[in-house]
């Protein structure tokens, strides 16, 4: 028998489990391939004993509707960025990239499936460039991996934003509020994009056009000429204005640099320091964007993305990511797929067709 090891790395995001369960069900179908998952991305499998899970038909059974990752997953497991606690306290960072492959030649694998955003796919190209027989699906729900139409995971979490949303509308209009709401994205704007034309947002604010405060400003006084107005803001984690920077703090060693978060305060405060007089106040959705049940799309898409993946170890086309693209399955060099940072365009349809409606971004 064959073995195909499958690691689930970087955010948890709605679909893995389908992905998962789309892997295991095709590779039960030859008949002579294995399936084998590592706990918390690679680092099941670098530990001693290796930390791993035999996947079978039986133990995946009906996961593909469950939010998380019947593996788990972290984001503090890059084998080239390693982070390792000195007898001193301190943080050291180790490439432990050679360890990890001969680990996965000690095991026996024949394949690795690795499922994870542009981080994650940075880890598979290093492996397929040492000669590891990788395949990547592309997963998170920021949607801003290139090569793929979308990413499974975000039309999950853009449901739930413009849920969300659709509440602070009503309690809005009740109250004559400007309202917040803050979502996920890190560095592109698409979650709040498609959350504001979903939601019928007045204002939507994005990473990819930094805002004038004072165009902000105006728009929102144009809602309350006569005294009864009220705003909705669907902001991006990352967007900033024109003189200003990115809210985040430092994150943790072994993790991505900055932590973005708490762009929401920071235009409140920039509002109230203008002088703007509505009452305003503050929402961030955080974390609830990632669990939870996949919706309908984000099930077919991983499902399929998972069969695809087996596929395409089966032919042997390795280095390769698993993409949908003009409705159609098929598959990119993950090189490619990680050599542009897919955003929102501003000049692109769906930011003008917002702009045709009325939507402010504050440019």
């Amino acid at each position: 028998m064959k073995k195909v090891l499958i690691t689930t790395g970087g955010g948890d995001c709605p679909g893995l489990n389908a992905v998962i369960r789309g892997i295991t069900k095709r590779a039960a179908k030859t008949g002579e391939w294995q399936v084998w998952g590592s706990f918390e991305a690679f680092n099941g499998l670098m530990e001693d004993p290796p930390r791993l899970m035999q996947l079978n038909e039986s133990n995946t059974a009906g996961i593909h509707v469950q939010g998380g990752t019947l593996i788990g997953t972290t984001n503090k497991g890059n084998p080239m960025r390693f982070p390792v606690k000195k007898a001193d306290g301190t943080i050291e960072i180790e490439n432990r990239l050679p360890l990890l492959i001969q680990k996965i030649k000690n095991q026996g694998f024949d394949a690795v499936i690795n499922i994870g955003g542009d981080g994650s796919q940075e880890i598979s190209q290093a492996l397929f460039e040492q000669g590891i027989p990788v395949v990547g699906v592309p997963k998170t729900i920021d949607n801003d991996l290139s090569s793929t139409d979308f990413t499974f995971g975000f039309q999950t979490a853009v449901q739930v934003a413009s849920d969300s949303l659709d509440r602070l509308v009503t309690t809005a209009a009740s109250h004559h509020r400007v309202m917040i709401m803050e979502v996920m994205g890190r560095n592109a704007g698409w979650i709040a994009l498609y959350t504001a034309l979903s939601g019928g947002a007045e204002i939507c604010l994005i990473p990819e056009i930094p805002y004038d405060l004072e165009k902000v400003i105006d728009r929102i006084k144009s809602r309350y000429d006569d005294g009864r107005g009220f705003v909705n803001i669907v902001i991006a984690e990352g967007a900033y204005a024109k003189d200003g920077t990115i809210t985040s703090t430092k994150g943790e060693e072994g993790r991505q640099a900055v932590k973005l978060g708490g762009v929401a305060f920071t235009l409140s405060q920039q509002l109230k320091d203008a002088g703007l007089e509505a009452d305003i106040r503050e929402t961030i959705l955080g974390h609830i964007q990632r669990g939870g049940t996949p919706v309908a799309f984000d099930r077919v898409i991983a499902s399929v993305f998972g069969v695809k993946a087996m596929e395409l170890v089966l032919d042997g086309k390795f280095g390769q990511l698993v993409v949908l693209r003009n409705n159609d399955f098929s598959s990119a060099p993950i090189k490619e797929a990680i050599s542009t940072y897919n955003v929102v365009d501003p000049s692109g349809t769906l930011v003008q067709a917002a702009k045709g409606m009325g939507m402010c971004f504050g440019d």
